[in-house]
């Protein structure tokens, strides 16, 4: 498979959404039942928006490897969605909890890494590879 040199970083960023997204799903329930002092705040956003990203990021890593773009469109949405999730949580953690080595700062380093993410599969060169739809 040759890439064009402009799509460099592909299979990496593929390979580490992927098990970034399997590690995730444990993080979180640990996260769930680390108690107060956020205990509803962590449960919520678990839920509701922390393992539906991780999943949805998995799916998406599974169309990227398969070359699907589908893949890169999914991909997008989970970053979103775990950028949409990250920061405000890593903001309100910081604030309430002044915690910049705990949860708080791994939040907001995770908001970081996943907005540069984004920003990389928004590249106009993946709508343009030819790959299988």
């Amino acid at each position: 498979m040759l890439m064009p040199d402009f799509l460099r970083g592909y299979w990496f960023l593929t390979w580490t959404g992927l098990i970034a997204n399997i590690v995730a799903l444990p993080f979180i329930a640990i996260v769930v039942s680390s108690g107060p002092p956020l205990k509803v705040a962590n449960m919520s956003v678990a839920i509701s928006l922390a393992w539906p990203a991780a999943i949805v990021g998995i799916v998406a890593a599974s169309g990227l490897i398969a070359e699907r773009k589908w893949g890169i469109i999914l991909t997008i949405v989970a970053l979103s969605m775990t950028l949409s999730g990250t920061l405000p949580y890593g903001l309100v953690r910081l604030v309430r909890e002044k915690d910049i080595i705990g949860l708080g700062g791994l939040s907001l380093l995770i908001a970081t890494l996943n907005l540069l993410a984004l920003i990389y599969w928004c590249r106009p060169g993946h709508r343009r590879r030819k790959i299988r739809l």
